[in-house]
């Protein structure tokens, strides 16, 4: 099902609060101290055979990008990727051995900066993981692109390792926007980079675009829109940038006085959204768009959608284990991550022990929250009759409370819940995380708004 969207100015005033991205619940912020090499060997030995979503996180970057809050290390010194190949090369010698009931389905290189590997480590590290790993054989290998000074003919050779997704991160093509946040790229080589990667033929090529960084203006950014439309990506995500310089240093690089305000922010969304729809493209959710023949759309369509750590996925509810400094491992019932500081990664893996330092164990209560919360951030419809027999539990009993806080978005016109159906009206879409959160159960118990950013 396709999902129409309708912006609606008075609902955005007053719903445009801060909220999670519903990347996995409970959310990141809810895991704590405590896991160690038992916690992830034991989650995985306990993963029913089948397929397995493998992330591997490459944490450098050549050069500080001001608005980054990702985990990152710039340098400009290439040895260290080698250095830390050695270390994914234990991680990976330690892990192997509990995986050999699960065939890897979908491989997932992220930043950081993984295009940071120059060819010879890009290749020595996908023979670490055929090494180590049993992989499908028509399965999803996807890699994140920073296209600055990155040469053409890098693409085939990252189509020829077995890459058949690509992500570039563009943000804007305009010149002022990009030197004000540390990040000047050609545009017309970022062009060239995209058209070659269509023509390849990866199966998918993404390209991340950001709305409200410094010296942007509604009219500049509907020229960059215009020009990502004319290279026609497959995907396309549009973030909201969250300047938060108290939570990530490098943002205090920018200058509040550059910063479009909210109306300009608001107009920027609001632009994009109709040049998305107008060129075709289906609104996944949220900041997600994806040609109506590209994969993800037909996966909502069909109502397999999938969301995890990556963001939207074709990959159901496989099991996800993430490698590298900082990655995070969703498996049976466990999110578990590893140490965030190279120190701390290293270390522990010098003591022939996993980094796992943190995580929670999700209960059943967890999990059911997570289903619902997986269907409308998905699909935007729940059938309340067949999650109560999927779980055998009634659905409006338990979630009492919840359903009476939807009143709310049902006299706004913002869902409808008939015939046991709920369902996000088109006025309603743009907010879906607001509606998520309703069934948040550690939101409820304590809001914490500024650890998340804007809806919209």
């Amino acid at each position: 099902m396709i999902k129409q969207v309708q912006w609606q100015s008075q609902l955005i005033n007053k719903y445009n609060v801060s909220g999670p991205r519903y990347t996995s619940y409970p959310t990141a912020l809810q895991l704590q101290p405590g896991a160690n090499t038992q916690t992830l060997v034991q989650a995985l030995q306990r993963c029913p055979s089948g397929g397995l979503s493998l992330y591997i996180h490459i944490p450098f970057c050549h050069q500080l990008c001001y608005y980054c809050g990702c985990n990152k290390v710039v340098t400009r010194h290439q040895h260290k990727a080698d250095l830390y190949l050695d270390y994914l090369g234990k991680e990976m010698a330690l892990l192997s051995e509990h995986c050999r009931h699960l065939n890897v389905q979908q491989l997932h290189l992220g930043g950081g900066t993984p295009t940071f590997l120059d060819t010879a480590q890009m290749a020595r590290l996908m023979a670490m993981l055929d090494q180590h790993f049993q992989f499908a054989q028509d399965g999803e290998r996807s890699i994140e692109v920073d296209p600055r000074d990155l040469p053409l003919e890098r693409i085939d050779e990252l189509q020829q390792l077995g890459f058949n997704r690509i992500s570039f991160g563009v943000q804007d093509f305009n010149d002022e926007v990009q030197l004000a946040v540390n990040r000047p790229q050609c545009a017309s080589e970022v062009e060239a980079l995209v058209r070659r990667a269509k023509e390849v033929g990866f199966n998918s090529v993404n390209v991340d675009m950001i709305y409200g960084l410094p010296l942007q203006t509604p009219e500049s950014f509907a020229i960059s829109i215009e020009r990502l439309l004319d290279i026609g990506p497959d995907r396309v995500s549009v973030f909201n940038y969250a300047h938060l310089p108290d939570l990530f240093a490098a943002q205090r690089k920018i200058k509040d006085a550059d910063l479009p305000d909210a109306t300009a922010k608001l107009t920027m969304f609001k632009q994009t959204l109709e040049h998305m729809i107008a060129a075709d493209y289906q609104f996944i959710g949220m900041d997600h768009f994806a040609k109506k023949d590209d994969e993800l759309a037909i996966a909502q369509r069909e109502g397999h959608l999938h969301r995890n750590f990556q963001g939207y996925t074709l990959g159901g509810d496989l099991p996800l284990l993430g490698l590298g400094v900082s990655a995070i491992s969703q498996l049976h019932g466990h999110i578990i991550q590893n140490q965030k500081e190279l120190k701390s990664y290293y270390g522990a893996l010098e003591q022939n022990q996993l980094s796992a330092c943190k995580e929670i164990h999700l209960s059943a209560e967890d999990e059911l929250r997570a289903a619902v919360i997986k269907q409308l951030i998905c699909h935007f419809e729940l059938d309340m009759a067949a999650f109560s027999k999927r779980y055998d539990f009634d659905f409006k009993e338990h979630f009492a409370a919840e359903l009476a806080q939807l009143q709310g978005f049902i006299d706004d016109d913002m869902l409808t819940i008939e015939d046991d159906i709920i369902s996000i009206n088109a006025s309603g879409v743009l907010f879906i995380r607001i509606i998520c959160m309703c069934f948040d159960a550690y939101l409820q118990n304590q809001l914490n708004q500024q650890r998340f950013s804007r809806v919209i």
